[in-house]
């Protein structure tokens, strides 16, 4: 696959406080997000190139109601202490993009309940209008939003780059593993390097 910017979307993953801030919930839970935290600026620059291009920069934020009636088995089962902790809820500080990031009126923001970008959300419809057939991934976390809207990315026949520098994981032995599953069987792999190369 070629990275060009011809048919391509920006789609930055879950960079919200609760992830990427050290005062936010995974932080508090013991997580460590030293990993979020160095993909915050390799996000930046992808985003201006971005612009730069005119390209669609859509994001993503993984948000519950705040009283998790939403969250399912996950939020019920697997990890009680999301609900407990108030992880990423609607309306709070945990689930806002960092301040870092500054949207313009022309990006998306998507939010979703579930680890899929494209999962009960507009996302599809947001690049079938655009007439979008590749997606460059980045943000976090890399096993398991990223990864997961990745390969529902790949499902879809989306040409699918994961911008790998540009992802973080709160269990950091779980990044390469994700990332080389993706670059063998629903995608590529590439480098903020790369990415600004093909966009320059």
């Amino acid at each position: 696959m070629e990275l060009t910017a011809k048919r391509t979307a920006l789609l930055v993953i879950d960079m919200q406080n609760g992830f990427c801030k050290t005062e936010g919930s995974a932080a508090k839970l013991g997580f460590d997000i030293q990993q979020c935290l160095d993909a915050i600026q390799p996000n930046l620059k992808i985003i201006d190139a971005a612009r730069a291009k005119q390209l669609p920069i859509i994001y993503t934020r993984l948000l519950w109601r705040p009283d998790y009636r939403d969250g399912g088995v996950l939020t019920d089962e697997l990890m009680p202490a999301l609900a407990e902790s108030q992880f990423c809820a609607a309306g709070t500080w945990d689930a806002e993009l960092i301040d870092d990031i500054k949207c313009h009126d022309s990006d998306f923001i998507v939010d979703k309940n579930r680890y899929s970008g494209f999962y009960g959300t507009p996302l599809q419809s947001i690049l079938t209008s655009h007439d979008i057939r590749s997606l460059v991934i980045c943000g976090v976390t890399t096993n398991v939003c990223v990864e997961t809207t990745a390969r529902d990315a790949s499902q879809r026949d989306y040409r699918t780059f994961i911008v790998g520098d540009a992802c973080g994981e709160i269990a950091p032995e779980r990044h390469e593993w994700a990332l080389a599953t993706l670059d063998t069987r629903f995608g590529k792999v590439v480098s903020t390097e790369d990415v600004l190369k093909a966009w320059s």
